[in-house]
């Protein structure tokens, strides 16, 4: 799900880049680049490592399936691996390099002029954005966490599980602003351009921590489902085989993930998938029709905000007592990110008026 949230993302940031393009609002760019010489030491290494180790990994899998449904992210960790099919596909993948930049080989290389539209960048941008997504969530789950950090560091740095949202949002989000500002894209522009498709994201990434029961769950819902048409697990739910494997064991049930909660929860991925689908409908409403740069991104801040705030009412979270208050993380980013948004808003109506013509 995290896959397909960042492939969301990626094609309404396209869509939206070749609008503002078409629009003339952004432009492209011309870089020089060197062509007609054969492949590199390097590239060949670099093909070669590369899938070596994805090699080393699947044919292992293939040929012991079962154990790697077992426990695929303990697998994935390990030293285990198949040696030959490693082997084999680092040297297939060196020699299909090696073809490729001889086909392309010219008897003198040369250097040529490029035109690199916005649009052509969004594949480096989702890897920007993912690896700073992705290393910002942990950051902010292991200081959010701090006592199960310091008991396992080492399992807590590489674990699949304890990603933090805002973490993610705020540490990729700075490392796409300064890819984007790097290639000459207005910060303002590609802010607009993002921030439906982050709404998305986020919506579609909750449906992975519903379905697989992460701990992103809500607080204990014992009352009665009071709608009629609302199914039972979508009022209360209990997890079962859930992905973190706490609560009480699942009667009849053998192997890893057989435990559910003792007490159905709030299930509150489910609430924010809705809620975020729902929100990301209305910034894509909105794009065509606000027309001041930045403006989009800070109506998304704000909703964003909005909604994380009053979902962590009922949702299960490590609380901090200040000023004898209890308050999650999650609720003074979300504050921040409402106040910033509105202040934003603000200042850009502001300089709007005062730019235009009377």
């Amino acid at each position: 799900m995290m896959a397909m949230a960042f492939l969301a993302a990626a094609y309404t940031l396209s869509l939206e880049l070749k609008r503002l393009e078409g629009l003339g609002k952004i432009s492209s760019h011309k870089m020089k680049v060197q062509v007609g010489l054969p492949a590199s030491i390097t590239e060949l290494i670099t093909a070669g490592i590369i899938w070596f180790l994805i090699g080393y990994k699947i044919v292992f899998a293939a040929l012991n399936y079962q154990e790697f449904v077992g426990d695929t992210q303990g697998f994935l960790l390990s030293a285990k691996g198949s040696l030959l099919g490693g082997i084999a596909l680092g040297v297939i993948a060196a020699y299909l390099r090696y073809r490729e930049k001889e086909k392309q080989k010219l008897e003198k290389p040369e250097w040529r002029e490029e035109i690199v539209r916005p649009y052509q960048l969004v594949g480096n941008l989702t890897i920007t954005a993912a690896v700073g997504g992705i290393l910002g969530a942990k950051i902010f789950h292991n200081l959010e966490n701090l006592d199960e950090f310091f008991a396992d560091p080492v399992g807590s740095l590489i674990s699949f599980s304890g990603l933090t949202m805002y973490g993610g949002l705020i540490v990729g989000g700075i490392a796409v602003l300064w890819y984007g500002k790097k290639k000459g894209i207005p910060m303002g522009h590609l802010s607009d351009a993002a921030a439906p498709g982050l709404m998305l994201a986020y919506g579609i990434g909750r449906i992975g921590c519903q379905v697989a029961g992460d701990g992103d769950w809500g607080i204990v819902n014992t009352t009665p489902n009071p709608f009629s048409l609302l199914p039972d697990w979508a009022w209360s739910y209990n997890y079962p085989h859930n992905v973190n494997s706490v609560g009480i064991p699942i009667p009849g049930c053998e192997g890893s993930h057989c435990m559910m909660l003792p007490e159905a929860v709030y299930p509150t991925p489910l609430y924010e998938s809705i809620a975020c689908i729902m929100l990301f409908s209305v910034l894509w409403g909105l794009r065509k029709r606000i027309i001041i740069p930045g403006m989009l991104f800070f109506v998304y801040l704000v909703l964003n905000g909005f909604e994380r705030f009053w979902i962590e009412k009922i949702r299960v979270n490590t609380k901090y007592i200040i000023f004898g208050n209890e308050i999650t993380q999650a609720e003074i980013i979300s504050t921040l990110l409402v106040i910033s948004g509105l202040v934003g808003i603000y200042i850009l109506r502001k300089r709007n008026k005062s730019d235009s013509p009377k």
